[in-house]
């Protein structure tokens, strides 16, 4: 169940719970090639996308501890942190932006800094991230985050036909600066109130 987490705005979109319209939203936009490779998976253009289906990915996102709903005026996707460690600090992040009109738009780029400023005010010290290493886009987006390259995980993942790396990416809290706010994250620990007490690859 997701943590009481605070809506979280910036120019052009909020960070939010979801709402009953998502389902329809999400159903109506359906399965794209570009979006499901970036994850890694395998695109059956036969593959119908049904209204179960879109009711249990907006039901995933909700039993998230720690997930947003994506808004530029209506659903287009979510972000969250997962593999929490409260004693080391650290999680990990996930972001799916579902619509294609709003990818390379600087949405999902929106969205992560919003996600990170509210993260790194509760005491977090490092996020992490995975993502294939052909996805250049995914990639520049992060980068733009203040995300760097950590490592590779040579081969570790088979689809189409081929084997991808991994590319593990990581920023700290002290590299962060959201362009939303003139300090450093980490002079805004009492800006939030904390919460209490398998990282997926990313699409941007």
């Amino acid at each position: 169940m997701t943590t009481n987490l605070p809506e979280l705005r910036s120019a052009r979109l909020i960070l939010r719970s979801s709402i009953r319209e998502d389902v329809d939203v999400r159903l109506a936009l359906g399965r794209h090639k570009e979006i499901v490779e970036a994850y890694g998976g395998t695109f059956d253009p036969e593959l119908p996308f049904t209204r179960e289906q879109a009711e249990a990915a907006i039901h995933f996102i909700e039993e998230q501890e720690y997930a947003w709903v994506i808004d530029a005026g209506r659903f287009i996707g979510h972000v969250r942190f997962h593999s929490m460690d409260r004693h080391d600090k650290r999680a990990a992040l996930a972001i799916g932006i579902d619509d294609p009109a709003y990818l390379g738009r600087g949405y999902g780029t929106e969205a992560i800094r919003l996600a990170l400023t509210y993260a790194f005010s509760t005491g977090l010290h490092r996020v992490s991230l995975r993502v294939l290493a052909s996805n250049t886009r995914a990639i520049a987006c992060y980068r733009k985050c203040g995300f760097l390259e950590e490592g590779r995980e040579r081969e570790s993942a088979f689809f189409n036909g081929r084997w991808e790396d991994d590319m593990i990416m990581g920023v700290l809290d002290r590299e962060f600066v959201s362009p939303e706010l003139p300090v450093s994250s980490s002079q805004l620990s009492e800006a939030i109130t904390p919460p209490g007490d398998t990282y997926g690859r990313q699409e941007c």
